[in-house]
């Protein structure tokens, strides 16, 4: 079955009662319901109490989703109740909502000291992260939609871990997963606090990176690493997915002397979405001739259009340095793009269809020394 190709399918991506209903009649997402209601019972997400006396609850929605494999083929359908969390009230129900991501800058390092000491790089997943978080607010939710207890459907969910959507999810995970990593020995990096590190008197180390649910490892501590992954398991659903090939949308090919990063699918991906698939590539990412200036040309129709292709071009410079400046000239007109900004952006585009698979490359040169290199203008 391909996608679209059932009218069943149409569920999902689609929220409300409506959808609810229909998916509750059908066997398939219907099983995908019961599976994840298992799940969060199993997890002791929530209690079943009576609202108490001024407090409000959070609703809840069915998310539908179709799994689909490269081949266009329907893999697995997937139901996940979240929370309406934005209909919570600040101090009442939530707090701190701050959740530290790796940064881009501390990952290319961490890949290029890879290179340098041929370390293996490892990656883990942990299903269903924002269910393990303990939350510390007291936050009740109404129970969902054909799934209200028999007998008490007067009463509501006392929520004892965190869910999907709500405000604090991500703090309240990350804060759970960085005390089990710590447990383990692992100390946290001041300079990106989702790194953590172990380092032993024989000169053996350990470093983990976590953005949300993806898990990198790395070091020259085999033992330690593979302790490490155990320690993961018992206190997470963690899956290993071997050898790192890719992170946050960034190909990843290591050898015994190098690691590539590339994001060649990303760039084609921008291409097809801009219809610039067959575009005629250019050797330049700007034109040398053409000064970019504020209000040159006609103002665009639909300025969001172009907001939006800048900021995946921006993404796109964590492989690309070549086009990181001519992606600086055009943020600089974000607020009121023409269209003579525009034929920069493409300008760009038609450069990237000829260099889709241009990446970083970091090697072993037998050292550590910072080279820096200038142009005297």
């Amino acid at each position: 079955m391909r996608r679209g190709a059932s009218v069943e399918m149409q569920t999902a991506g689609i929220e409300g009662e409506v959808s609810t209903l229909k998916a509750l009649s059908h066997p398939g997402w219907r099983q995908a319901m019961v599976d994840e209601m298992a799940a969060l019972h199993s997890n002791g997400t929530w209690d079943l109490v009576v609202l108490p006396s001024g407090k409000s609850t959070v609703g809840c929605r069915w998310v539908y989703t179709v799994k689909v494999g490269p081949d266009g083929q329907v893999g697995r359908l997937k139901a996940r109740l979240v929370a309406k969390g934005y209909t919570q009230v600040y101090g009442s129900d939530y707090g701190d909502t701050l959740s530290p991501v790796a940064k881009i800058a501390f990952v290319r390092l961490l890949l290029s000291m890879v290179a340098m000491h041929s370390w293996p790089l490892y990656q883990l997943d942990i299903k269903n992260v924002f269910l393990y978080g303990d939350l510390a607010e007291e936050v009740y939710m109404e129970q969902p939609l054909g799934f209200v207890a028999q007998g008490e459907s007067g009463l509501v969910c006392k929520l004892r871990h965190s869910l999907y959507d709500l405000k604090q999810s991500p703090r309240v995970w990350f804060s759970r997963f960085s005390s089990v990593i710590q447990e383990f020995g692992m100390f946290r990096s001041t300079a990106d606090h989702s790194v953590f590190y172990h380092h032993n008197s024989s000169e053996q180390c350990i470093y983990l990176v976590v953005y949300v649910d993806d898990i990198v490892i790395t070091g020259n501590d085999q033992n330690g690493i593979q302790k490490l992954k155990q320690h993961l398991f018992t206190h997470f659903q963690t899956k290993d997915l071997g050898k790192l090939k890719y992170f946050l949308g960034i190909e990843i090919a290591q050898s015994s002397s190098d690691v590539v990063l590339s994001q060649r699918k990303y760039a084609l991906d921008i291409s097809e979405e801009t219809d610039m698939l067959d575009c005629k590539p250019v050797d330049t990412p700007m034109d040398p001739n053409v000064k970019l200036i504020p209000g040159q040309g006609e103002p665009l129709g639909d300025p969001g259009k172009y907001r939006r292709l800048v900021g995946k071009l921006n993404y796109l410079t964590i492989t690309r340095p070549d086009i990181s400046f001519p992606v600086s000239v055009v943020s600089q007109f974000l607020q009121s793009p023409c269209d003579s900004h525009w034929d920069a952006v493409i300008r760009i585009l038609r450069y990237i269809k000829s260099t889709p698979s241009q990446g970083v490359l970091y090697e072993n040169r037998g050292h550590t020394q910072v080279v820096g290199y200038t142009n005297a203008d």
